[in-house]
């Protein structure tokens, strides 16, 4: 018994504190979930045949719908637009200004000077809207009746949804909420010397003010510089002009010289600027018909016009690089 009371007494709890200490001591082993596949990148091939065959698809199938001005946008989307991306990103690098003042929504009126030999400032400024814009708008531009009586010229015009430069017809898109585009100097615009480049022809009798005035929507000056160099016309050849039907036949340095490779447009740089709308529906019902307020507009939009190109010329640097 004596031997048993002087006996060292363990702790029993002892034991069990130690293994808690030898588990918290332990390295933690941390448990990775397995990683989820990686979704494979379709290659860009693919998708770009993939939306060939879908674009075929609904052409076969007939899934897609023509306006009553033989607008279709479906075609205008997947085969009009894409060729030009290359010309106005790559070869004339459009810069756009001013795109904000373009309206999300409803109708506007967008009135720009024209020149360049060839109508290409139009097909740019359409495209430029297209893809600058946030809800990637369509400009219903106005065309002269040379285009619709050129065959295929006519048809793809309308189905890019060009219509006939008269009032009756620009009326009723800007009454629609369409997005609409004039150029009034015609073809004295883009059929003038290089010496008088950049000065504005006659804006006609002012139909495009009285068309906004009786539709009560914004017109928006645009101003394109850049153009005015891609086809430096030095002179005209009556002559050839009368026997085709042209308003013009252009003598460019590189044409008629060198054929057909003098139609590659020279790749100078372009700046696109879209003024601050001009409001029309504070007027009243009857301002189509003041002659002195349509005259009086026609001139604001004419000299805001002239104004910001010379801004813009002051501006450039080089014609070429900006």
């Amino acid at each position: 018994m004596d031997a048993v009371a002087g006996a060292r007494v363990i702790p029993i709890h002892g034991g069990a504190e130690q293994a808690r200490q030898r588990r918290a001591t332990r390295p933690q082993v941390e448990v990775v979930p397995p990683p989820e596949p990686a979704e494979t990148a379709v290659p860009d091939w693919e998708r770009r045949l993939a939306d060939v065959l879908a674009f075929a698809r609904r052409r076969i199938a007939g899934e897609y719908q023509v306006d009553e001005f033989g607008f279709d946008q479906d075609l205008t989307d997947n085969v009009l637009m894409p060729p030009l991306k290359p010309l106005y990103e790559k070869w004339f690098r459009v810069e756009t200004i001013g795109i904000h003042n373009i309206p999300s929504s409803g109708g506007a009126l967008i009135v720009a000077n024209h020149s360049g030999t060839l109508p290409l400032d139009a097909l740019m400024t359409s495209y430029g809207i297209h893809s600058e814009h946030p809800n990637e708008r369509h400009m219903r531009m106005l065309g002269a009746d040379l285009v619709f009586r050129t065959p295929m010229l006519g048809a793809l015009a309308r189905k890019s949804g060009q219509t006939l430069a008269c009032s009756p017809d620009a009326e009723r898109l800007l009454s629609s909420g369409e997005l609409v585009g004039v150029w009034p100097e015609g073809f004295k615009g883009i059929g003038k010397p290089f010496k008088d480049r950049y000065k504005l022809q006659r804006f006609g009798r002012g139909g495009f003010v009285s068309a906004a005035l009786k539709t009560g929507v914004p017109i928006i000056p645009c101003s394109i510089v850049g153009a005015e160099e891609i086809y430096p016309m030095l002179g005209d050849i009556k002559a050839l002009a009368r026997l085709f039907g042209f308003p013009y036949f252009p003598v460019t340095p590189f044409f008629p010289l060198l054929g057909p490779l003098g139609a590659i447009p020279l790749p100078s740089k372009w700046y696109i600027e879209f003024g601050e709308p001009i409001r029309t529906d504070a007027f009243g019902d009857n301002a189509a018909d003041d002659p002195m307020l349509v005259f009086n507009l026609t001139d604001q939009v004419r000299e805001t016009i002239q104004q910001t190109l010379y801004r813009l010329l002051t501006q450039r640097r080089n014609v070429f690089l900006g």
